[in-house]
Formats: structure tokens, sequence, C-alpha cells
């Protein structure tokens, strides 16, 4: 997924545009959105540790440790990384880092009672564990006015099995990702990489499975569109050799 930056244009366009445009359209464009090289979450690592080493525990620090946050990278993982860090960058460095860094992913001090993002985590999806690799969790958000909309979570490693959407009519599914990193893939195509903000629309009757990354939590809201005579079909398992295969 390509990164898009306007700061650039809209604090500098004016005074500096060539600046503006070297910020936005080649550091955060194509360095950042070279994800056959390193993905997000990695690019979000090395970007933090080299700004931490430097000590510029700024405006621009926090702004990359919240996109490492949104790019999958958990409370735990920050801890060990400036931790390590701090063993090189410097120790006064370090405390500083960690101060941003404890603001940043304050929310998730209390453990996985924060899981789940904006919506919250709810209860093992236990009905539906059979269709799953690993743990997911659901939390209903809305159902009444005949539109299903629910929050799903999937611990590191969990996907769901390969299925279809079927429908006489209409139906399908959209997914709005809100939490963490993770994948969706259609049969016969790529595997795309998600992250909070993005959207998924699946038409009816097309093979497809979505899940977390290895590395991170996910979730997202699962919104079931209205068709006619819809239903589920579960299929065989995401492998572990083809999930493997995912960065």
């Amino acid at each position: 997924m390509a990164v898009k930056q306007t700061a650039g244009r809209r604090d500098l366009g004016e005074f500096a545009p060539k600046f503006a445009e070297l910020n936005d359209d080649v550091l955060f464009g194509e360095v950042w959105s070279r994800e056959d090289k390193f993905s997000l979450r990695d690019r979000s690592l090395v970007t933090v540790v080299a700004l931490m080493s430097q000590g510029l525990v700024d405006s621009s620090f926090q702004y990359h440790l919240e996109t490492a946050k949104k790019n999958g990278i958990t409370r735990e993982e920050i801890a060990e990384i400036l931790t390590h860090a701090a063993f090189y960058a410097g120790w006064p460095k370090g405390w500083a880092a960690f101060r941003m860094a404890k603001e940043v992913w304050k929310e998730a001090e209390n453990g996985e009672e924060s899981r789940g993002g904006l919506f919250g985590l709810g209860a093992p999806n236990d009905a539906y564990a059979r269709y799953f690799v690993g743990q997911s969790y659901l939390n209903p958000v809305a159902g009444q006015s005949g539109v299903s909309i629910a929050n799903v979570t999937f611990e590191p490693g969990c996907r769901n099995n390969w299925h279809i959407h079927k429908a006489q009519t209409g139906g399908g599914q959209l997914l709005l990702c809100t939490e963490g990193r993770g994948w969706y893939q259609e049969w016969g195509k790529e595997a795309r990489e998600l992250h909070p903000g993005d959207a998924v629309e699946i038409p009816a009757g097309i093979k497809h499975w979505h899940g977390a990354a290895k590395d991170s939590w996910f979730s997202h809201l699962a919104v079931e569109l209205p068709g006619e005579n819809t239903s589920n079909e579960w299929l065989e398992p995401v492998s572990d050799e083809e999930y493997d295969k995912l960065k």
C-alpha cells in the first residue's frame, strides 16, 4: 500500500516548494512505499531507532511512534526496541524516547483488555472457531437495522479459512480496518497488506481469506452487505506454508 503524505505541501508548499515535493513524493512516497524491500512495519522500526539515536524526540518522533503503532508494532515490541537501542544510542536518549512512547501506547497498558481498537475486543469467537487458525474475538456493533456489523480481532498469526460469501443478488462484505496489521487475499491473486484506514470490498462469489500478520494483532469491522438469499461457504484453511510466505 503506497504511503501518501501531504504535510510538506501543507506546511512548506509556498515557502519551500521543492523541499515539500521531495518530502511528500520521494521520502514518504517512493522510499516508504517500497514494500518489496521492507514492510511498513520494518520501515517504522528503522525510522524510530534512527531518530532516537540522534536525540530527535520531538513532534516528528511522536509522529513516527504513532505510525509505528498503526503499522503493527505493539507496546511490548516498542519497549524491547527502545531498550535495545538505548545501549547504542545512549541511556538519556532512551529515557526521553520511553516518555513519549509511553504516551502513544498508553491505552495498551492494561494488557489484552485494550485490544480490539476503537470498538473493543469482545468475546472469544468460539462459534466460528473451527473456521479459524488461531484465536479470534468477536464484538457485535450493529444488526437491528438489517445491516450486520461486527468488530473482529485476530491475535498474531490468526486467520480465517478460505471462504465465499454467496447471494442470489447483492451480498458480499466490506472490511474496514481499525487496528494493527493484517492480510487479505483473493484466490489466484497476491495477498494485500492491510493497515488502519484501509477498506476492502468483497463481492459475493469471491473466494478469499483475511487475518492478522504473524507479528501483530489486527482488527477490522466486518460489514455484511444486504442481499437476497445470502450465505457463507467455509472452505479449507490457509496452509502454514502459504501463510509463512507473507512478511
